[in-house]
């Protein structure tokens, strides 16, 4: 066991590093609270002075801001549906013994590692342009007419380009569950007539839901902040406009730090609200 003297120590070590995250969490924080409760025009004259709580109230009554919050938790609602589903389906299937395993487990997580600004490109202008895009020669092949993607499906493009990218994270985690799950239980199961239905449904889905949960965890904290792909495609047209883009044109447009300071602190009270919500779910499952 650990002593007095031996905890002392560590906590010692640790201090540092404990110090150095609290300051680079806390201080932009901090900064971010001290700008919202005032008029801070950069370019036209600086700080104006204290105007309390008329930065939050013109950020939330602005017409644009609901809907910001809306098309926020639709595109992360759609991206983890996306991804949970077909992530529990890749990792059984590259869970089975195939030729070339490890290229094709490479080759599946590959996409997490591209930067999201060029993957926002690539699917903008490789697949889904309306007259070169690879998806726009795959409807004229069947017979159908090419979709202008980005204006007649923009929420759509937007779920399928982040789901392209972080599809291989719940991938990867998925699968690392499913190879810790004890395979005489499966055996067991098979040899007593269990149709692959039901093994999934009372074996391989319970023992996943921990790990089910985690990626919904790490990604919805991730996925609150969306910015580069909406920037790249939209730049928040066709009611594609996040939270995080609003204050982004807020600041922008208005030239106030002031603004959109309390647009991120609304952004960090939604983000703390999901984040809270979802550890209850978190401890629910790792306590059973």
């Amino acid at each position: 066991m650990a002593t007095q003297h031996s905890r002392s120590a560590a906590r010692l070590m640790m201090a540092p590093a404990v110090i150095l995250l609290l300051g680079w969490m806390l201080v932009p924080l901090t900064m971010t609270l001290y700008f919202s409760f005032k008029r801070y025009l950069p370019l036209r004259g600086g700080d104006q002075g204290w105007v309390g709580f008329e930065n939050y109230v013109r950020f939330v009554t602005s017409s644009a801001f609901w809907p910001s919050v809306q098309a926020t938790l639709i595109i992360v609602g759609g991206v983890l549906l996306i991804t949970v589903i077909f992530g529990v389906l890749l990792a059984l299937l590259l869970d089975q013994p195939m030729w070339g395993q490890g290229i094709v487990r490479i080759l599946v997580i590959a996409p997490f590692f591209v930067m999201p600004t060029v993957s926002a490109l690539v699917w903008k202008n490789m697949f889904m342009d309306p007259v070169n895009g690879l998806l726009a020669h795959l409807l004229e092949f069947v017979g159908l007419t090419p979709v202008e993607w980005l204006s007649q499906a923009p929420m759509t493009s937007i779920i399928m380009i982040v789901s392209w990218q972080w599809l291989p994270f719940a991938t990867l985690i998925l699968l690392t569950a499913i190879q810790s799950l004890d395979s005489e239980q499966l055996e067991a199961a098979e040899m007593d007539g269990a149709p692959p239905l039901a093994r999934f449904g009372f074996i391989i889905l319970p023992h996943l839901a921990r790990a089910i949960t985690i990626v919904v965890l790490i990604q919805t904290i991730f996925l609150l902040a969306i910015f580069a792909e909406i920037f790249v495609t939209t730049q928040g047209s066709f009611g594609t406009r996040t939270l995080t883009y609003l204050i982004y044109q807020r600041v922008l447009e208005s030239q106030n730090v002031g603004l959109g300071s309390a647009g991120g602190i609304y952004a960090v009270i939604l983000a703390n609200i999901i984040a809270l919500f979802l550890m209850r779910i978190v401890g629910k499952n790792l306590d059973a």
